[in-house]
């Protein structure tokens, strides 16, 4: 029986955390992205009344 555990692991590791890990961290990336590119658009356009519009 305690030969079970380790592909056990290996196959909740290889089913459930890394695609948990890879979506958390794509989420933070768009969201860091989104932030940095809205602060740099709002610094080069500063002074359009489009600016007003950005929610």
């Amino acid at each position: 029986m305690g030969a079970m555990w380790g592909p056990a692991i290996i196959i909740v590791v290889l089913v459930a955390a890394i695609p948990i890990a890879v979506l958390m961290s794509g989420g933070v990336a768009s969201g860091l992205l989104g932030y940095f590119l809205k602060e740099e658009a709002e610094t080069t356009h500063e002074g359009s009344e489009l600016i007003e519009t950005n929610v």
